[in-house]
C-alpha cells in the first residue's frame, strides 16, 4: 500500500509539474512559440512522460483548461436561483465563463481557437463533455422557464439552448479578441443578443416565406 501511495504521489507531482511548466511557457513565450519538448524539459520529465497525459501541444493546453472549465460549470450550476429571472440566470451562467477566459487572455485566446474541430486527443473527450454540460445547463434554465410558462417557443428547449450557445460562442471570441476586453461591455453586448433571441423579431408571415 505504501509503494502504491508513493507511486500515485509521484504521478500527481509529475502531472502538476507538467501543468505548471505549460502555463508558465504558454504565458511567457506564447502558445504558438512553445514546444512540447520545452515543456517537458522545464517540468523535469521525459517527453514520453508528457505524452502519457497529452498527445499534442493542444492536448497540453486543454489539460490545463479542462480542470478550470469544469469548475466554471459547477460554480454556474450552483449559482442559478429559483427567484431570479430567466434572463438573469442565463447571463449568470455565461458570465462565469467570460470571467474565466478574461483571467488569462494569453491562454484563453489559443484555447478558443483550438476548440474548433477538437475531436481527437487524450483531453478531447473531456473538453467536449464540458462543452455539452454548459449547453445542457442553458437547456435546463430554458426548460424550467418553459414549464413555468414564463417563456414560450414552438421549438424544444434543446433547440433554444443551442441558439443561445451559438451566440455565446461567437460573442466570446469577438469580445476576447479586443486588446483590452471589458467584462461589462462584453456582458452588455451578449445580453442584447440574448434579448433578441428571447423577444424574437415578431415577423409578419410573409417575412418567413
Amino acid at each position: 500500500m505504501k509503494k502504491q501511495g508513493l507511486r500515485e504521489r509521484n504521478k500527481e507531482e509529475k502531472l502538476r509539474n507538467i501543468k505548471e511548466a505549460a502555463v508558465e511557457l504558454f504565458m511567457s513565450k506564447g502558445y504558438d512559440d512553445t514546444t512540447t519538448r520545452e515543456i517537458a524539459h522545464k517540468a523535469g520529465v521525459g517527453l514520453g512522460t508528457v505524452f502519457v497525459y497529452a498527445d499534442t501541444k493542444r492536448d497540453l493546453l486543454f489539460l490545463i483548461v479542462n480542470d478550470e472549465l469544469e469548475a466554471c460549470i459547477h460554480k454556474a450550476a450552483a449559482g442559478i436561483r429559483a427567484d431570479a429571472s430567466v434572463f438573469s440566470n442565463l447571463l449568470f451562467v455565461l458570465q462565469m465563463h467570460f470571467e474565466y477566459f478574461l483571467m488569462r487572455p494569453t491562454l484563453s485566446r489559443p484555447a478558443l481557437r483550438e476548440m474548433y474541430f477538437y475531436q481527437s486527443g487524450k483531453q478531447a473527450d473531456r473538453f467536449n463533455r464540458t462543452r455539452t454540460d454548459l449547453n445542457n445547463l442553458i437547456r435546463d434554465v430554458i426548460a424550467d422557464a418553459m414549464e413555468k410558462k414564463l417563456i414560450y417557443s414552438p421549438e424544444t428547449p434543446e433547440c433554444v439552448a443551442e441558439a443561445i450557445f451559438a451566440v455565446y460562442q461567437v460573442q466570446l471570441r469577438r469580445w476576447l479578441s479586443a486588446e483590452n476586453p471589458s467584462l461589462d461591455e462584453g456582458m452588455e453586448a451578449l445580453g442584447r443578443q440574448i434579448r433578441v433571441i428571447m423577444c424574437g423579431l415578431a415577423p409578419r408571415p410573409e417575412a418567413l416565406q
